[in-house]
């Protein structure tokens, strides 16, 4: 397993999406171009170049994508990898067997949201903090965790019940969350991967 990620957004210049753009291969060129704003295309063009160079462990030549009828992205041939990006970082995970990776900033959720996404266990993981960052921390935690295995298994959010069970329904995979002061991510993967990040 491969995990790679990347955490200074100060770099999402027009400059630099014009510096990346020769860099990546024609499609995802056009997939970059397709958003509107330099922070969209900025993280196409890095995740390409980050997934790039994470194939190289697995003795692979990243050229294209094809898309799975619910637009999970794969490679012909190639090792499985997921991809992900939010406001303060872009993270990319990269395995022989299925993987899923979720990044998100660390953010503090509404009570609606907390209702509709979490079970009552998590419930009380996010307000039983006394200070608003940790009750935040973990919002985000859980919701990362939920994310990954999302992920992996390629499905989409299908409804609230799905993200509100996800994590107890699904122990089969591991899930392993890191943190930092500006972002939090999870990776799932199958109980018999060794990881490494």
């Amino acid at each position: 397993m491969r995990v790679l990620v990347f955490g200074d957004m100060t770099r999402c210049t027009e400059q630099e999406v014009q510096r990346l753009l020769p860099l990546v291969s024609e499609q995802r060129r056009q997939q970059a171009l397709k958003y509107r704003h330099t922070f969209g295309q900025y993280c196409c063009l890095k995740s390409w170049l980050m997934l790039e160079e994470g194939m190289k462990t697995f003795n692979f030549q990243l050229s294209t994508f094809n898309y799975e009828k619910n637009g999970k992205p794969y490679v012909e041939n190639g090792p499985y990898f997921s991809i992900s990006h939010c406001k303060t970082a872009i993270a990319v995970a990269i395995d022989d067997r299925p993987i899923g990776i979720d990044i998100e900033s660390i953010r503090h959720a509404d009570e609606e949201l907390i209702a509709r996404t979490m079970n009552e266990e998590e419930k009380s993981q996010i307000t039983n903090h006394k200070s608003q960052i940790e009750s935040a921390r973990a919002f985000t935690r859980l919701w990362t965790q939920k994310e990954a295995i999302v992920k992996l298994e390629g499905t989409g959010i299908e409804s609230f019940e799905q993200l509100r069970s996800i994590r107890t329904q699904n122990t089969e995979y591991r899930i392993q969350t890191f943190e930092n002061e500006n972002y939090i991510y999870s990776i799932a993967y199958g109980k018999l991967h060794c990881f490494s990040a």
